[in-house]
């Protein structure tokens, strides 16, 4: 018997709760999950988990052990991440699906090609993914306030930009204020934090809330885009999201002197007393492709088509 792979694999089932979802996580197969547990039990001499057609829980010895056992578990990735200089292994990344398109599909070559040793196992969705119950390592989250039982590492700051195509700016107009938002067409993300009000400021400490009627909710930012691009209305999305279009000028910045908000991408992981070397090598490279001025913010530098809108409108 493999103490400690049994060790693992113990973990693996009381936090998912599941011989099925554990042997997934762990690539492998129900039959070996069972097999590792049933000789853990017989080594011990004592039974750690209750079965049930429904649920898999802790019994009392199992509930002292496991403790134990997630100490010895921290101890030996410890001496782990000090022999193994290359991190190996499977890396379970989490993103939203817009992201994960249209950036992880952009870093994660030079990632993979420094670390080769490296298998990659990436969800995208745009649900909230538990990473216990998952199995996941690591999550890319574009958040204000990131989940307090996760730790955190924010990465750079991600601009909110209220835009909307030529198409319809021709058709409806520029507005000059926030508050014009309201008698505009807009298209609005069901996940945005401050819902369908949304916030501005300017210099000077100006501040004010629009409640917008939107025509359209998504749970996808990419298909807002799509709708926005074809005329559709007006949308409130991160920069990284709609950078490129800015740039190209099939989207137009509004109300730039009025900004919302920022939000900021973070790389959240559990709270681990020694962090992975797979997990670190992930977050410190990040860090380093994204570094302290992300490319996605060149769409500033670019020339803006919306001063000619604003003059085929005024």
């Amino acid at each position: 018997m493999d103490f400690v792979q049994s060790l693992r694999t113990l973990v693996r089932v009381a936090d998912a709760g599941s011989f099925i979802r554990a042997a997934e996580q762990l690539d492998t197969s129900n039959a070996a999950v069972t097999r590792q547990i049933a000789a853990l039990e017989k080594h011990l001499s004592t039974r750690l988990l209750h079965r049930t057609t429904r649920k898999i829980s802790l019994t009392s010895s199992g509930e002292v052990f496991i403790e134990k056992a997630r100490k010895i578990l921290d101890e030996v990735a410890e001496a782990e991440s000090l022999a193994n200089a290359e991190p190996s292994g499977v890396l379970r990344i989490s993103a939203s699906f817009t992201f994960g398109v249209a950036h992880l599909s952009r870093l994660l070559p030079g990632f993979r090609s420094r670390y080769p040793k490296l298998r990659l196992d990436i969800d995208l969705s745009e649900r909230m993914v538990d990473l216990v119950v998952e199995g996941i390592d690591v999550a890319l989250r574009i958040t204000r306030e990131p989940s307090p039982h996760l730790v955190a590492r924010p990465i750079a700051l991600v601009d909110l930009v209220v835009c909307a195509s030529p198409m319809y700016l021709k058709k409806r107009g520029m507005p000059k204020h926030p508050s014009e938002l309201s008698g505009h067409e807009t298209l609005a993300y069901s996940y945005l934090a401050a819902g369908d009000s949304w916030e501005f400021s300017r210099d000077g400490g100006e501040a004010t809330a629009v409640r917008i009627q939107p025509s359209v909710h998504s749970t996808n930012g990419e298909l807002l885009r799509e709708l926005a691009l074809s005329g559709g209305g007006i949308i409130m999305e991160p920069a990284i999201l709609v950078a490129s279009d800015l740039m190209r000028g099939t989207l137009v910045q509004l109300l730039p002197e009025w900004k919302a908000p920022a939000l900021t991408l973070h790389v959240v992981y559990l709270n681990q007393r020694q962090l992975a070397p797979k997990v670190r090598a992930f977050i410190d490279y990040l860090v380093e492709a994204i570094g302290p001025h992300p490319y996605w913010e060149n769409w500033k530098k670019a020339p803006s088509r919306a001063r000619k809108v604003r003059s085929r409108s005024a």
